[in-house]
Order: structure tokens, then C-alpha cells, then sequence
């Protein structure tokens, strides 16, 4: 019988590794996973490859997770706001690595990965710093920077509902990176507000099928 449900969230996020490369789902704390944020925090992997929208808001979720200097690397699209603090003092210091990279392409990036695409050709960052060092074409008169997809150990993302076959539906625009970064990744992570029986899903309603996702957790479930 197939039961992706974790006993906890401790227990979801126990094989996180150091050095792992972790997408983390939300755009500012729209469908952030915070609960399963938090299990990683206590779980205490290090060095880890962060692949998010920003980089962290005020003093929870990701903030915390950069505060406590366990990320060497970020990924994402809008590092600083007025309470990226934490993000802002690692950055002067040196002490974290900063990969820009404009939102529709960190969006296709990841997309790329799930559909097993080796790169495209975007517009965007074309005659910027962002295009430095990478390769260039002229399509029908116009000019493109050549992007890579973005692959990862794991993703943790947060859906509203989930079934014990792994499959997830979204709470408005909480879905936002969620169904892209299930498919770009080894192993998918969802925390969720309700687990519903087998059928109890409309099949037309599920945007993230079961066989993108390999653990389903309820957000309030502890060790």
C-alpha cells in the first residue's frame, strides 16, 4: 500500500543533508513552508543550497534558517527588502553566496529541471552582469542568454490539502513555485493543512499529482 505520510515533521526532514540543495516554496510568506522550516532548523544540516523568491522575511521561516548561518548559498529573485536583515549582514560579511536571477527565468529554471530540459534561451539579463559568462544567441532578430535548469536533493512546500498517495492541491496564489519545484527534485517534502482520504480530491482539481511528491505532512504534526 503506497502512505507517503510522515509521522512528523521531524521525521520528514531527518535525511536532509549537509551540503544538500533545498528549494523552498512561498513568495514572501505566501505558501512558505514554515512549520517544515523550522524541522529543518532543529535538524541542524549545514552548508545547504538554498533555491527560493527572496531570501527570507524578518526573523521566521528562512530568516531564521540564515540567521542561524546554516546556508552557504542562495539562489532567488529579490534578495533584499525592508526586513532581509539577516540576509543584508551574511551578504556584507561575506559570509553567504548571492546567485541572482530574474523571476520568470528562476521560475523556468526550475521548470526545466521537472521536464528533464537541458536549458533555453531567455531575453532577460541579455547585455546585464547576469549575462556574463554565459552564452549568447541571436533568434529572429533578437537576443537570448542561454540559462541551465535548476536541480535539487530536495524541495519542502506547503499545499493545503494532501492525500496518502502524495496528491496536493493549493490554497489561491500559495500555490506560486510549489508544482515546479515538486518536480525538479529528488525528493519532495509537502506540509499540508489536512490529509483527506483517497477520492476525497477532485482529479481535476489536483495540480501536483502524487508522483511528484514523496513525503506529505500535516504542518502541526511534532515528534
Amino acid at each position: 500500500m503506497i502512505n507517503k505520510i510522515s509521522e512528523s515533521l521531524q521525521a520528514a526532514v531527518r535525511d536532509i543533508h549537509d551540503g544538500a540543495t533545498v528549494m523552498i516554496g512561498g513568495f514572501g510568506n505566501a505558501g512558505m513552508p514554515a512549520a517544515l522550516i523550522d524541522a529543518l532548523l532543529e535538524q541542524g544540516a549545514r552548508e545547504l543550497t538554498i533555491v527560493n523568491n527572496n531570501a527570507g522575511n524578518g526573523d521566521t521561516g528562512l530568516a531564521a534558517l540564515l540567521k542561524a548561518k546554516r546556508v552557504r548559498k542562495i539562489i532567488c529573485s529579490f534578495p533584499r527588502q525592508v526586513d532581509s536583515h539577516h540576509f543584508d549582514a551574511l551578504y556584507r560579511a561575506g559570509e553567504i553566496e548571492l546567485e541572482l536571477t530574474p523571476q520568470g527565468n528562476l521560475a523556468e529554471r526550475i521548470r526545466a529541471a521537472g521536464a528533464g530540459i537541458g536549458g533555453f534561451f531567455s531575453p532577460t539579463g541579455y547585455g546585464t552582469l547576469l549575462a556574463e559568462g554565459k552564452e549568447t544567441r541571436v533568434i529572429d532578430g533578437r537576443n537570448y542568454v542561454f540559462e541551465t535548469p535548476i536541480h535539487a536533493d530536495f524541495a519542502l512546500i506547503k499545499a493545503l490539502r494532501g492525500d496518502r498517495w502524495g496528491n496536493l492541491v493549493y490554497r489561491k496564489t500559495a500555490r506560486n513555485f510549489g508544482p515546479v519545484m515538486a518536480m525538479a527534485a529528488k525528493c519532495t517534502i509537502a506540509q499540508v493543512v489536512e490529509v483527506v482520504e483517497l477520492g476525497e480530491l477532485d482529479p481535476e482539481a489536483i495540480v501536483t499529482p502524487g508522483i511528484f511528491v514523496q513525503r506529505v505532512v500535516l504542518e502541526g504534526k511534532q515528534a
